[in-house]
């Protein structure tokens, strides 16, 4: 292990509500929960405002609603999080060549290989120059964590939240990690600690006094090796650069189960269609395609096609994909539906290998904006009115200027006009038909160059103007 805390670790704090309530001046301070709103729907992220009444990811969302009845609850707008994701990378990747993201919000950062800290002192500076950074360019906080070892540089950002930094000395690691519970440990989940809590094991000091051998005993050779290694504060992962994607996949969870095989059918082929505007907006191809299938009774089954050469043609990915579909068995329903393409390329054969029959399609074909859908990953209903204006979601009145859906349903649509540098903004709703009413491009968060001038201006911004690092040009583009 390093004896200089030069592996850094970034966790944005509660980064898609955040990104929300940065947005939305009237939620600042306020419970917001972000994820699927429909029966199915589950937690993606809460703010600290909602935690502080047992709200957390990956809870189911109705559970959530009875926890925090007046919280506000928004649907995911992904791209933009994406956007807001890779500014923050690129301040990352202007630190070292070596950042391994895990997540939109989270990534682990080898400052040594970038030479840009050697010992504890230079590491802190940058950690807090970091922080420093990523406000002014997102107006968001991250939490920083230092420390020698990829494991305890996690624990210390988890440590330093909200919005801090903390670093683990070398040396210090034994007595930091001695009282704390085995749940702390990455790889120890809830089965793993009640087996252990069953053996008498509480926590990490006392996973070290039970020694190798016991944990073996108790958890198996690879597991209990791990473990002990851990207990011990080893842990010599290297920080690996982030890896070339191998697939490329969409899926839909729907609200009620679907029964109907032509409707399914037609699932998929929006799916497909979805799922090659990705690959081509990646620039890349794939030779094999993939149908998953979640049954009425959580049964999962998967189905592929593997094709003579790399394609991003979307007759061939719906065909491949319809006939995957019938040797699927859907008479009791399905609740979810996903088209996936792997065997990825950044080239392709184009009808050398073609598969699809009749007249080949020029591109993919480009859902309507306001065509209902059954379903989406998030869970969100199925309702026409509620799948064009998901709550949350940026609109532009033709006289009120920006705003957001703060919930729509029985034909009428509510919307908050303002803006992320307006003052809380007044309440107003329209018919969900009204001609001059329209979904938008969300705005920055932090102005670069001329700022949107509040509710009822004309100057909107995209998702795309976004700002630069400090030192860097300004950039734009789809995260």
């Amino acid at each position: 292990m390093r004896s200089a805390p030069t592996i850094l670790h970034l966790d944005m704090d509660a980064f898609f509500a955040s990104v929300e309530q940065a947005s939305k001046p009237s939620l600042r301070g306020k419970a917001v929960v972000v994820g699927g709103l429909g029966p199915r729907g589950v937690v993606a992220t809460a703010s600290y405002e909602a935690r502080v009444f047992g709200v957390h990811s990956a809870m189911p969302m109705a559970l959530a609603r009875r926890r925090a009845p007046n919280a506000a609850y928004l649907v995911p707008r992904f791209g933009f999080y994406r956007s807001i994701s890779e500014q923050v990378m690129r301040l990352l990747r202007a630190l070292s060549p070596l950042v391994e993201p895990l997540s939109l919000d989270e990534a682990f950062v080898d400052l040594e290989a970038g030479g840009a800290a050697r010992d504890a002192e230079s590491a802190r500076l940058v950690g807090a120059r970091l922080r420093a950074d990523i406000r002014a360019v997102t107006g968001l906080t991250g939490s920083v964590g230092l420390a020698a070892s990829k494991m305890l540089a996690k624990i210390a950002s988890e440590q330093a939240k909200p919005d801090g930094l903390v670093l683990i000395e070398p040396g210090t690691e034994q007595a930091l990690l001695g009282p704390m519970p085995v749940r702390t440990l990455p790889g120890v989940g809830p089965a793993t600690g009640d087996h252990l809590r069953r053996a008498g094991i509480h926590t990490v000091g006392e996973l070290a006094e039970a020694g190798e051998d016991e944990l073996v005993r108790l958890l198996g050779k690879a597991h209990g090796h791990a473990l002990y290694a851990m207990a011990l504060a080893r842990d010599e992962r290297p920080v690996v650069a982030e890896r070339e994607a191998k697939s490329v996949s969409v899926e839909d969870t729907y609200d009620v189960d679907i029964h109907d095989r032509t409707r399914i059918g037609l699932e998929v082929r929006r799916l497909a269609d979805r799922c090659v505007r990705r690959l081509r907006e990646a620039g890349l191809s794939g030779r094999t395609i993939v149908l998953k299938v979640r049954r009425y009774d959580f049964s999962t089954l998967t189905r592929s096609e593997t094709l003579r050469g790399p394609t991003d043609d979307p007759a061939v990915v719906r065909e491949a994909a319809a006939r995957l579909l019938d040797s699927v068995d859907t008479t009791g329903g399905v609740r979810l539906l996903g088209v996936g393409v792997s065997g990825l390329a950044d080239y392709t054969q184009e009808d050398l290998f073609a598969q699809a029959a009749g007249e080949r399609a020029d591109g993919p074909a480009e859902e309507p904006r306001d065509a209902p859908r059954a379903g989406s990953p998030t869970g969100e209903a199925a309702a026409p009115a509620e799948r064009r204006w998901p709550a949350g979601h940026d609109v532009r009145h033709a006289e009120y200027g920006h705003g957001w859906v703060q919930g729509s349903g029985l034909g009428r649509v509510t919307v908050r006009f303002e803006t992320p540098r307006s003052e809380p903004g007044r309440v107003r709703t329209f018919r969900v038909d009204d001609p001059d009413l329209e979904p938008a491009e969300p705005l920055p968060l932090v102005p670069c160059g001329p700022g949107d001038a509040g509710p009822s201006g004309t100057d909107t911004g995209t998702a795309e103007a976004t700002c630069a690092a400090p030192g860097q040009r300004a950039w734009s583009g789809r995260g």
